[in-house]
């Protein structure tokens, strides 16, 4: 499978993002890329009090370009993330996946949102706009079975090791890490999944942009079963294309058998109860 994560630049304009990114498709369509990425919140700039102004509802004008660029391509399309507009009013940060026919096959709301406050460095609070989505995300390709996860929901593993116990091969994730926590902890976590489920891992960032009021770490990456970093981008615009090798999957597995080995009858200790 070849599979390509596209860092572009988001400026203000959601139609010119999504323009943007339909190149981006074009070009990667010509390389035979199976499948594409798009980063969090690739429509729009990542900033809580914007998220309610550009929100779409599911089949809306964004949506409806979307599901035509993956037909017109034939190609996958995990189509980063954008705001929602849910039941309620609600807002969510979700991640639309099409086939090559255009059909919606998933959809994820992000499960765990991003509020953090770090002395010195970053704060942000997405539960100030967004709500949270509640449902793991799995989809069928004729590759296997892959899994999505946006951005914060790559810190908490039982996602991952829910998706790797229903079958999945590879866990795609848009995501936007800042300044703060990307230096520190991105190329870990991203190595830490692969490693955990000894699965591929691919996350896709935004390009980093200095006027931008939320600077994005950029370094698009993909992991492998072994918990290498097969491919990194820098801060800039540009794309990670790369081909995927099942048999390494099948080789570490093999190798170290994490699945077959679990204890799944581990005994809570004392002290937690």
């Amino acid at each position: 499978m070849k599979v390509a994560a596209i860092q572009m630049n988001v400026g203000q304009d959601k139609i010119e993002n999504v323009i943007n990114a339909g190149m981006y498709i074009k070009d990667m369509a010509r390389l035979g890329v199976d499948l594409v990425v798009l980063p969090e919140m690739f429509c729009c700039p990542y900033q809580t009090e914007l998220f309610p102004l550009y929100a779409e509802k599911e089949g809306g004008v964004v949506w409806q370009i979307l599901s035509s660029l993956a037909k017109q391509y034939g190609i996958y399309l995990v189509a980063g993330s954008m705001p929602e507009l849910g039941e309620e009013n609600r807002i969510y940060n979700t991640s639309f996946i099409f086939d090559r026919e255009g059909k919606q096959i998933g959809k994820h709301r992000k499960n765990h949102l991003f509020d953090i406050n770090v002395t010195g460095g970053q704060y942000f609070k997405e539960s100030d706009t967004l709500c949270a989505g509640e449902d793991l995300t799995l989809f069928e390709t004729e590759f296997g079975t892959m899994g999505v996860c946006i951005c914060f929901d790559i810190r908490f593993p039982e996602m991952f090791h829910e998706m790797t116990k229903q079958g999945a091969k590879m866990v795609f994730v848009p995501a936007a890490f800042n300044m703060t926590t990307g230096p520190a902890h991105w190329e870990l976590l991203f190595r830490a999944r692969a490693l955990d489920g000894q699965i591929f891992v691919m996350g896709c960032a935004p390009a980093r942009q200095e006027t931008a009021g939320y600077q994005s770490f950029g370094h698009s990456i993909l992991t492998d079963p072994w918990g290498r970093v097969v491919k990194q981008l820098e801060e800039k615009e540009g794309v990670l294309i790369e081909q995927i090798e099942w048999e390494v999957e099948h080789k570490v597995r093999q190798e170290i058998p994490l699945l077959r080995n679990k204890n799944n009858k581990m005994i809570t200790s004392n002290l937690l109860n």
